[in-house]
């Protein structure tokens, strides 16, 4: 086999997560032959073009850069064909057509943020989380037919922290992934790879998130109601509508909350919204939770204690 330095890669990403085991392939003297990203797209209120974190870095470390619309055009087959890659390597990417992942003479790889086979699906990270598990981990599997399915590479678990958010569990994940993408490859290299097929049976689905899904159910009970905001945490965010004392509508996000030191004689209504000093509280399905961070409707976000001083909740909706 080729030796690390020889051995020619296609890096398929898109996200911030992906940077970080890009930069670790440069970094580490692998031949990046070429990059592959979602074509520029508007974004943002003014629908300015913006293009993807990995073409920016891409473009940063003069690496070429392909955007195809669609996966199966034969010019972009061609593309590929043409550079004549060992290896592909593929994070938080779209789901490749078998023209492609079947190209490479290695094979191509996918680094997944949990510990297959459990959560398959687009937003692991946020399922996790949003489900009370207390652990997760990173996945580097061969790319098969079937969405995140093919054999297991390599496997690496870690705790999720009590109150830990989403935002701070996918930045603690893209840096041991990109260990594990670096691992991976040394062991494709150097002839000492061993698969696992993934256990048949029961997995949990991760699908995408969608506006809907982040709408707070405040008659669940408080410890799924704090999972299900630090899952969506900071972004996409959870979310209610809100009722102010003065009858006035609006729609918040809320960005924290906490279980502790939860007021013994509290006793709220599910959504209902009270102050306590400068402490802000909402009822759920069991006892009140306590809220950290919120952000009114075309404003920044703010902490609650902030927040109380111009606002008037009286219920969450």
């Amino acid at each position: 086999m080729k030796s690390d330095n020889k051995m020619k890669i296609i890096f398929f990403g898109t996200p911030d997560f992906a940077v970080e085991s890009l930069d670790a392939l440069v970094k580490g003297g692998y031949d990046v032959a070429a990059v592959v990203t979602m074509p520029d797209k508007p974004a943002g209120r003014g629908k300015k073009v913006r293009m993807s974190p990995v073409k920016a870095y891409a473009l940063d470390h003069d690496l070429p850069v392909l955007q195809p619309e669609k996966l199966r055009d034969e010019s972009f087959l061609a593309s590929l064909r043409e550079i004549n890659a060992d290896l592909f390597i593929v994070i938080a990417f779209r789901m490749l057509p078998e023209a492609v992942w079947g190209m490479p003479r290695l094979g191509t790889f996918n680094l997944h943020a949990s510990l297959l086979p459990k959560y398959r699906g687009a937003a692991p990270i946020n399922h996790a989380i949003m489900n009370g598990e207390s652990k997760t981990g990173v996945t580097t599997f061969f790319l098969t037919h079937t969405i995140d399915t093919g054999d297991m590479i390599s496997r690496r678990e870690i705790e999720i922290g009590e109150d830990e958010n989403a935002g701070q569990l996918h930045d603690r994940l893209m840096a041991i992934g990109a260990e594990e993408v670096i691992k991976t490859v040394k062991a494709i290299s150097d002839g000492t790879l061993l698969t696992t097929p993934q256990p048949e049976g029961d997995f949990t689905p991760a699908p995408k998130i969608f506006k809907d899904t982040c709408k707070i159910d405040w008659n669940i009970d408080a410890r799924r109601l704090h999972n299900f905001v630090r899952g969506l945490a900071p972004y996409p965010a959870a979310w209610s509508h809100l009722k102010e004392i003065n009858g006035k509508p609006s729609d918040v996000k809320i960005l924290a909350t906490s279980l502790k030191n939860i007021p013994s004689d509290l006793i709220l209504n599910p959504g209902e919204a009270r102050n306590v000093g400068k402490r802000l509280f909402a009822g759920t399905g069991t006892t009140p939770i306590e809220i950290l961070e919120i952000q009114p409707a075309g404003k920044k976000a703010m902490q609650a204690s902030a927040y109380i001083l111009g606002y008037h909740p009286a219920n969450f909706l």
